[in-house]
């Protein structure tokens, strides 16, 4: 059985008040450093081991702060108080913490009320927290359903070349503009109808399938459209183009993805500080946010 020398509560009691110092925002409590395992020379040039430890410098004083960590299953009892105040009586302009799991009892209470020693109860989170005072549940799982639905997607599209218009173009090398359209990216490939204004890319035309064909089955299927007597295949800017009759193309058509997106709160939580004397609580979580 592994002993419990206390050192990992308190390096979690110091990540807790590291934490709290820097969710203050304080210009003038900026980089400070919060300490484990401090030694400082009392009166009689005595060492003296503090569990955390932390200072700051307002106006030209020093403000120093120790914490006593007792990382016991047991509430905390006068004669440790006593113990801590006998470390720190020869050490002047120390402001006291005590921080323990459990709690304390009423002797110790009453010991450190009088020597103006803060009371913490510094802990992992519980469901106990999960609540609000009145009884109301906080919520500490968010589940989120996304049903990702995707369009056709367009596996090949064969124009229907006017045959009257190829006619006239004596001098065109339709092998060639057709070798150049198709080297063309779908989204910088439009059909263009002088008629009806109309003007959408082959990509565009993958998300108008659903409309054009209202009983579309999930799958592969085909289409053809007829299109008006002015209408073309062309680039962007219409440097090439093809005048068309219509189309055909071959799409498949996926079934929409659902997953679900689970956020628990819970495991951000780094931990709780309550005033053992006052009943305050916040919740400290792992990004430094404190509530």
């Amino acid at each position: 059985m592994v002993k419990n020398t206390g050192k990992a509560y308190e390096e979690f009691v110091r990540t807790i008040q590291q934490s709290l110092i820097n969710a203050e925002g304080i210009s003038h409590l900026k980089n400070i450093t919060v300490e484990t395992n401090k030694i400082i020379k009392d009166r009689n040039g005595i060492d003296r081991q503090f569990d955390v430890y932390w200072e700051f410098n307002i106006g030209g004083h020093e403000y120093k702060t120790v914490i006593e960590c007792k990382d016991y299953a047991s509430t905390i009892t006068v004669d440790k108080i006593d113990a801590f105040l006998g470390k720190t009586d020869d050490i002047p302009g120390l402001r006291l913490i005590y921080a323990t799991k459990t709690g304390y009892q009423s002797g110790a209470k009453i010991k450190a009320e009088n020597n103006k020693i803060d009371l913490l109860i510094v802990r992992e989170a519980n469901d106990s927290d999960w609540m609000a005072p009145d009884g109301t549940p906080l919520i500490k799982q968010l589940q989120i359903n996304v049903t990702a639905m995707t369009p056709p997607v367009i596996k090949y599209f064969t124009p229907s070349i006017e045959q009257s218009w190829l006619d006239s173009q004596k001098d065109l090398d339709v092998d060639t503009i057709i070798q150049k359209l198709s080297s063309i990216p779908s989204n910088e490939l439009f059909i263009k109808n002088c008629t009806n204004g109309d003007f959408y890319s082959l990509y565009k035309l993958s998300s108008m399938l659903k409309i054009k064909i209202p009983d579309i089955k999930y799958g592969e299927g085909t289409f053809r459209e007829e299109l008006s007597n002015n209408s073309y295949l062309q680039s962007e800017n219409g440097d090439i183009q093809i005048k068309i009759s219509g189309y055909e193309l071959g799409y498949e058509y996926h079934e929409p993805i659902t997953f679900t997106s689970t956020i628990d709160y819970s495991k951000d939580l780094l931990g709780i500080v309550q005033n053992y004397l006052s009943g305050s609580k916040q919740m400290i979580f792992k990004d430094g946010r404190t509530k």
